[in-house]
């Protein structure tokens, strides 16, 4: 048996942040991942996550604009790149471009509202059918190396890291906690964070907390999403495009190009939640749906011009979605509870981990919308 001041369980982004933002304010950190930091079976992993400022609400742009300067900062500190420059685009009828460019005003966020004219002369890889939102500052975020650059500065701030430590049970004690692994391992702590992604909804029960605060915990839907790479044509080589969300009665899509993880060859192209609810992580099977490979495939054969329609690589992955979308970052009683879900919490890492640490610490509360109570309130 060992013990620490906080234990953070999950090395996922979230979690990762956590126990970083935790030791850079001088504690005594434990950071346990249940197999490795950014497994492929959780919803950290690859080089490929859509950075953006659009949002319909200023306090997630505002949001945005702080997690940027987080990212800046880890960057220095890590010594290279975790974010590519490409530009965000947004358009369609149901994400009102015209909207999101007013809050992006409103919070002084550099944009520009082209025509669709002037968008199809500056993307002809793209069938655009009204006005898109142009985010100079949109980029791609290599997931995995950021988890991994994280937990190397927790690591030299004093944190301790333990990989294949699966969390099992949570037993609350007379000067904290002792966390439960497989095979009898054991850690005492005074606080704890959990971050398990998809995972939570099996660790919910077997955490000590009381039970108004379970009760107004959030449903979470666990989905088994579908990515599918598209290679670029000759003509519309990788250089030259952003990242895209499009929205449209039929279908949401989110496109970024690929990076590293279907080497470099084309561009990454999914429907947000197009997969299917499996209720835990655990759950999961690897297998891509054929049919949502279908819609995809259409849509990038009517949209998406710059890209020959045919998938070479495909692979699956997790969203872990409350009903609102917010994340939930809230906790009672020593036990801090971290769930940045929906798929859109990427884009917020450095920011989540100094919210949680926050939280953790009494330092401050998080903001009111991921409080559990809130969060439940918009379902």
């Amino acid at each position: 048996m060992s013990s620490s001041q906080y234990l953070v369980v999950g090395a996922g982004l979230a979690g990762a942040a956590t126990a970083w933002q935790l030791a850079e304010r001088g504690h005594e950190v434990t950071l346990v991942e249940r197999t490795e930091p950014a497994a492929h079976d959780g919803s950290s992993h690859g080089s490929a996550r859509i950075f953006r400022y659009a949002y319909p609400e200023r306090d997630y742009v505002e949001m945005v604009v702080r997690a940027a300067a987080g990212f800046r900062e880890l960057e220095r500190l890590h010594g290279s790149p975790l974010l590519t420059p490409t530009g965000a685009l947004d358009h369609g009828s149901g994400r009102d471009p015209r909207a999101l460019a007013r809050v992006l005003e409103a919070v002084g966020v550099e944009h520009e509202l082209l025509d669709a004219d002037a968008a199809r002369a500056r993307w002809p890889q793209l069938v655009v059918d009204g006005e898109v939102l142009h985010q100079p500052g949109g980029a791609v975020i290599d997931a995995e190396s950021t988890v991994r650059a994280m937990v190397a500065l927790a690591r030299a701030r004093g944190a301790q890291v333990r990989t294949g430590w699966p969390l099992v049970r949570l037993e609350r004690t007379a000067t904290g906690f002792t966390a439960h692994s497989t095979e009898g391992r054991a850690i005492d702590a005074g606080h704890v964070v959990v971050s398990a992604g998809g995972w939570l909804p099996n660790l919910l029960g077997e955490l000590p907390l009381p039970p108004g605060f379970l009760d107004a915990f959030p449903a979470l839907e666990v989905m088994q999403e579908n990515a599918f790479h598209f290679p670029y044509r000759d003509e519309h080589r990788h250089g030259t495009w952003p990242t895209l969300i499009h929205k449209v009665p039929e279908i949401q899509v989110y496109a970024l190009p690929g990076g590293r993880d279907a080497g470099f060859r084309g561009q990454k192209v999914a429907e947000y939640n197009g997969g299917r609810s499996i209720g835990s992580a655990s759950k999961q099977s690897g297998d891509v749906d054929g049919a949502n490979r279908a819609r995809v495939v259409d849509y990038v054969r009517r949209y998406l011009p710059g890209l020959v329609p045919e998938p070479y690589a495909e692979t699956t992955c997790l969203f872990t979605n409350t009903p609102t979308e917010d994340f939930v970052i809230d906790g009672t009683d020593g036990i801090t509870v971290v769930s940045p879900c929906s798929g859109h919490g990427a884009k917020f890492a450095p920011l989540l981990g100094e919210i949680a640490a926050d939280v953790a610490t009494g330092a401050a509360a998080a903001p009111e919308r991921f409080r559990v109570g809130a969060v439940r309130a918009g379902a």
